[in-house]
């Protein structure tokens, strides 16, 4: 059996939150076409343990509802889940690209042509559909009920191995994860249940069988698992999938335009701040709603280990009467209680004192720099 492999990889950055996830995010897609794939094989079950039983009934109870996602035109093979009865399923979108090519194979049966719904490179998710229907979609958690420690399992189709089980733990919650459009996914679930080139928009599933995310990278130097996989929460799918099956487009993100750093205590030091808490403005977009709002950018420097280092702007501490703390608040803020043309009031700390400043939001596709809230 031949199987051809390329891992798309993207470095991984601090564009706006000044902190790293780690060298490298591999996307887990993997290359190859289906007809170079002849294997089949039984489900992959970790190790036994109190909940063997119960994931055990997970994987029997969902296994007709994951499936395989082949794109021709980007060469590549990923997983993905049932979301509606109608026959929608989700997936990443990088593994679909802009094909028009897309194929879907149930556990039992031949492959499926498959329409593109919608895509939101943003989110790297995206919607499609089969003519099939009477499918059973699979139920999305709550993500505020998910916890550090508790037992989850990938299942997906690793190295064109289908219908494969891998069982770990929620690692960690809250992280971002920077996309190929610039901007980050908020709230990322990290886990340590095996997640390899193939397991890409399969779900990640809870003991009772719920979707808590939807897997979609690893970190890894070596683009295989190394420990560490992200999945981008179910909040976001519930989210963003209803908008791209009602109108086939990307969810419509609400934008500041602003760029800074969530962790600045030398900064704060500089700033006669009793904390670094929150988000430091360094600079605003032109024309965007942070700069015609009169949101201040750094505009100060000093030297810090021998490099001229920008400090005096703005520190944003709230959005909407909610607290922020850093960039996440913000993007999470955004995507989940913001609309595009709201007006809220931006709280910031400016010269010591805590003002509100009435901002109306825009929209990122109005951004002409998109590494930037």
């Amino acid at each position: 059996m031949e199987i051809r492999k390329s891992h798309l990889a993207v470095i991984v950055a601090a564009l706006i939150s000044g902190s790293f996830l780690g060298a490298m995010v591999a996307y887990a897609g993997f290359d190859a076409r289906l007809d170079s794939i002849d294997v089949e094989s039984e489900p992959v079950l970790v190790e036994k343990s109190a909940n063997f039983t119960r994931f055990k009934t997970v994987f029997e109870n969902s296994r007709e509802s994951i499936v395989s996602v082949t794109s021709e035109a980007t060469r590549t093979q990923g997983s993905g889940f049932v979301y509606g009865e109608d026959g929608y399923i989700v997936t990443n979108e990088h593994v679909v690209g802009n094909s028009s090519d897309v194929e879907v194979t149930f556990p039992e049966g031949s492959p499926l042509d498959a329409e593109i719904v919608g895509t939101s490179p943003n989110n790297d998710l995206a919607v499609l559909r089969v003519e099939r229907r009477g499918l059973d979609p699979l139920e999305l958690a709550e993500v505020s009920s998910v916890s550090v420690g508790d037992p989850v399992v990938a299942i997906g189709n690793p190295f064109g191995l289908r219908g494969t089980m891998t069982k770990g733990i929620v690692s960690q919650k809250g992280r971002l994860l920077p996309t190929q459009t610039g901007f980050s996914i908020p709230q990322v679930i990290q886990t340590d249940a095996a997640i390899n080139p193939g397991n890409s928009g399969g779900p990640l599933l809870n003991a009772e069988g719920e979707i808590v995310g939807v897997n979609t990278a690893i970190e890894s130097r070596t683009g295989t698992f190394s420990g560490i996989g992200f999945a981008i929460p179910s909040s976001i799918v519930k989210n963003v999938v209803p908008q791209m099956i009602e109108t086939g487009d990307d969810f419509r993100y609400p934008w500041l335009g602003v760029s800074g750093l969530s962790d600045f205590p030398e900064r704060a030091q500089q700033m006669n701040l009793s904390s670094d808490e929150g988000f430091l403005v360094l600079e605003t977009v032109k024309d965007s709603p942070a700069e015609k709002a009169g949101i201040r950018p750094s505009n100060q420097t000093y030297q810090l280990d021998g490099r001229s280092t920008r400090y005096g702007g703005d520190v944003v501490v709230g959005l909407g009467g909610e607290p922020v703390s850093g960039i996440n608040d913000i993007q999470l803020y955004l995507q989940t209680q913001a609309e595009v043309g709201e007006k809220i009031n931006v709280t910031v700390l400016r010269d010591g004192e805590r003002r509100d400043i009435p901002l109306v939001l825009g929209s990122r596709s109005e951004a002409n720099l998109n590494t930037v809230e």
